[in-house]
């Protein structure tokens, strides 16, 4: 299995127009005031968090799940850089049109445009001597990021670059230092995250199709193997040459295009009547000169200014979907750099005619209407993202559900785990696209073909020998002797049979549907009762031996959990708490454990994974296990707990910093956590469409629910600390339950918290009031 950890080792005059003015990276000042939020929430966005520490973010031009992410790439290797990106950083090698957002695998970086002056260079360069090479230094309070645009001065040339984007095209502004006579770019294809400090290029074409006109393509084989990307390239002013270079080495272009693992070209450019020079680049999966036809389509014209206006308005619309109200600065900025983080995935992977490349390496058409979308990471984003996207951008539910059902059906590797565009790389356990589809389909999404998406999701539950689901079906557990990780994929085919149970039923197969209900309990086989934690089991059915509750596993010879250890994997259920609590003998002794598993020492062996992070006890804030564990207070009846962990989780895990967030971003899991708590609920058990109160962070909050409904949040307090619910009134009635169900809101709702500094005790303890558990119901 592979986890995040073991894979690493003639130009217009607005043109013309440069920006000026910057703002010190990392201290963007919102603007303040109902203006700022309602008329402008993009000027909030701190697009700097998460861009240093392990956020893995980056800081360039994208809009809302656009297939570009134009940004700056400060390295190509290690765990840090999988974005490509390190605030840490002080050189910059270029700037590429594809990057990962908060990723533990590193990835991507298409196609590596950097300007120059001077003598030209091909290699880079370390980061510790610019000099060898082509990258440049950089200041910070020389970067200006916002939604949709980032600039920077790179020193060594004193150009000015400036870059922004359209869903399937960037365009770069470079201005080049005034009196400067001639100046260069560089296009890198060799360029792109690197595997064990090598290129990942298996081939790669480059050819120029008219004056100013580059075209060509690459296969990589990095985290995603086999994955091909394209590019159609044009440039503002036409060169005066270009030199074309194989592995390193000058060579002419004939009729035919150039072909090789290493190629590069170097343009360059008479700048005596005009130092600007602008980039616009067209990417697709399928071909070039269907990247050309994208960047036909959005990006006709050279008008910086307007597309830039345009990535903004965009970037409006979509984070004007959740409007809050509060006096506090720092709370305001994480919340709108986590709403940001949460709308740049999934990413969209489809072309302007319909066209994309399929999972099964063919180029496919969609039918009118339909989008396709990739990066979708799923071991994360099922459990707080996609519920997410339910409320927030229903309008693209449909389409996430489809794209995964298409790439269940082309793809060798069956149903989707972690797929990046058209390659599956198989990252993390369990197979949680089934969750995704589930979950749709419970909350009564339409458009979606859930029979198709079925017959794949019973394939890989009844059918497939796929990392010890045999085991799992035989057996009803994972033996560690015969399967790694098997304590943590036991605990997610549980839940991907609970999914699944729901579409069943949905769709009348009320024998499957109970068969996979009863399955999801396989968790149960798990658990020690005599000590109360999860722990590995032998074949032979006996409890391994060498068990501790903080190491990753029994053995040297694989983990026996996921990124986890068996602290958090013992409260990794989501559907059946109550079982849960009924097995660790009644609420009181769960609730001693799982207070217990606050207090503990935050201490890991030294083989535990970085991505264990953000420790609280053995509570990890910083890796997707552990999100749930705080609401789990609920259903034993002490939501008063939950409202103290979570308001104290919310305040210190989560920081307006460039290293602000604890762990990877997650393509806004990390973010979507954040969202969801500051609101003032969170969905444990997903695909039930039950959401668990906890404590809202906010005064007011107003979710946009699509079709002009909208959800309202609404906190009244006497002092900002207040953190108790004291009472909880639901479209004007009183309302005793510590969770609500998606279809309550759906219509549109109210919901009005009176919080206090002291607990109330009764609220939410009643059995009526506690959150149900194991129930077959739609949301």
């Amino acid at each position: 299995m592979i986890s995040r950890r073991t894979f690493l080792g003639g130009v217009s005059a607005a043109c013309a127009v440069s920006a000026t003015g910057t703002t010190a990276f990392g201290k963007l000042i919102p603007h303040s005031g109902p203006s700022g939020v309602a008329g402008d929430p993009a000027s909030l966005v701190d697009v700097t968090i998460g861009t240093g520490g392990h956020g893995h973010c980056f800081p360039g031009a994208v809009v809302p799940f656009g297939a570009v992410q134009l940004s700056p790439d400060t390295y190509n290797d290690g765990w840090d850089w999988c974005s490509g990106y390190h605030a840490s950083d002080t050189s910059i090698m270029g700037f590429s049109h594809t990057h990962l957002s908060g990723t533990g695998c590193g990835d991507l970086l298409d196609f590596l445009v950097m300007p120059g002056t001077g003598e030209s260079k091909l290699v880079p360069g370390p980061r510790s001597n610019p000099d060898e090479g082509y990258r440049s230094r950089f200041d910070h309070k020389d970067e200006h990021a916002e939604p949709g645009y980032y600039s920077v001065l790179l020193k060594d040339y004193g150009i000015r670059a400036e870059l922004t984007a359209t869903e399937r095209t960037g365009l770069h502004r470079y201005t080049f230092p005034s009196g400067t006579k001639s100046g260069h770019i560089l296009v890198d294809l060799e360029h792109g995250y690197q595997a064990n400090a090598k290129p990942t290029v298996v081939s790669a074409s480059l050819e120029r199709i008219a004056p100013d006109t580059l075209a060509g393509g690459r296969t990589t084989k990095a985290w995603g193997d086999g994955r091909e990307a394209y590019f159609t390239m044009q440039f503002s002013q036409r060169p005066t040459r270009i030199a074309f270079y194989k592995d390193d080495a000058e060579v002419q272009a004939g009729s035919q295009p150039l072909t090789g693992k290493s190629l590069k070209c170097v343009l360059f450019f008479d700048l005596t009547h005009n130092p600007i020079i602008c980039v616009k680049t067209g990417i697709s999966g399928v071909s070039a000169k269907s990247a050309g036809n994208n960047l036909k389509v959005e990006l006709p014209e050279w008008n910086f200014e307007q597309v830039r206006r345009n990535a903004r308005e965009k970037w409006n619309q979509q984070l004007s979907r959740i409007h809050i109200t509060t006096d506090n600065e720092d709370h305001q900025r994480v919340f709108y750099a986590a709403l940001y983080h949460a709308s740049l995935g999934p990413v969209l992977f489809d072309d302007v005619d319909g066209s994309y490349r399929g999972m099964d390496k063919q180029n496919h058409k969609l039918e009118p209407g339909q989008r396709n979308y990739t990066t979708f990471s799923l071991w994360d984003t099922f459990r707080a993202a996609h519920p997410l996207y339910t409320l927030m951008i229903p309008e693209r539910v449909p389409d996430f559900g489809n794209a995964l059902i298409r790439m269940a059906e082309q793809s060798p590797a069956g149903m989707p785990v972690w797929p990046l565009q058209g390659t599956e790389t198989g990252t993390m356990t369990g197979y949680h696209s089934a969750a995704v589809i589930a979950e749709a389909c419970n909350k009564g999404f339409t458009g979606i073909d859930y029979a198709r998406g079925y017959q794949c999701m019973m394939k890989r539950a009844m059918v497939d020998d796929y990392r010890g689901l045999g085991y799992y079906r035989s057996k009803h557990y994972i033996p560690c002797d015969l399967e790694e990780e098997s304590v943590s994929k036991g605990f997610e085919y549980c839940y991907d049979d609970w999914s699944i149970a729901h579409v069943a039923k949905k769709l009348g197969h009320a024998d499957d549907a109970k068969m996979l209900s009863e399955r999801s309990l396989n968790y149960r086989n798990y658990y020690d009762t005599k000590i109360n934690f999860a722990r590995p089991k032998l074949d032979n059915g006996e409890w391994a031996p060498n068990f501790s509750p903080i190491e990753m596993g029994t053995t040297k010879k694989w983990r026996d959990f996921t990124e986890s250890n068996s602290w958090q994997t013992t409260f990794g259920v989501q559907h059946d708490a109550a079982g849960l609590i009924e097995l660790m003998g009644g609420q009181k002794p769960f609730l001693a454990k799982l207070d217990e598993l606050f207090d503990q020492p935050t201490v890991l062996p030294p083989d535990a994974p970085p991505d264990i992070a953000g420790l609280v006890g053995q509570y990890a804030q910083g890796n997707e296990p552990s999100h749930h564990i705080a609401y789990l207070y609920v259903y034993a009846g002490e939501p008063h707990k939950t409202q103290q962990r979570i308001r104290m989780l919310m305040e210190t895990m989560y920081k307006p910093l460039p290293d602000g967030l604890q762990g990877n971003e997650d393509v806004g899991q990390m973010s979507a956590w954040y969202i969801m708590s500051a609101m003032g609920f969170y969905p444990v058990d997903p695909v039930s469409g039950n959401y668990i109160f906890g404590t809202p962070l906010f005064d007011n909050v107003t979710l946009q629910l699509g079709k002009g409904k909208r959800l309202e949040i609404v906190a009244h307090r006497a002092a900002p600390s207040d953190q108790y619910i004291q009472s909880v009134t639901f479209n004007g009635k009183p309302y005793t339950r510590s969770w609500f169900n998606h279809r309550d809101i759906v219509k549109g709702a109210k919901i009005e918290f009176t919080l206090g500094s002291q607990p109330n005790l009764e609220f939410g303890t009643n059995p009526a009031d506690i959150p149900p558990s194991l129930k077959l119901e739609s949301a």
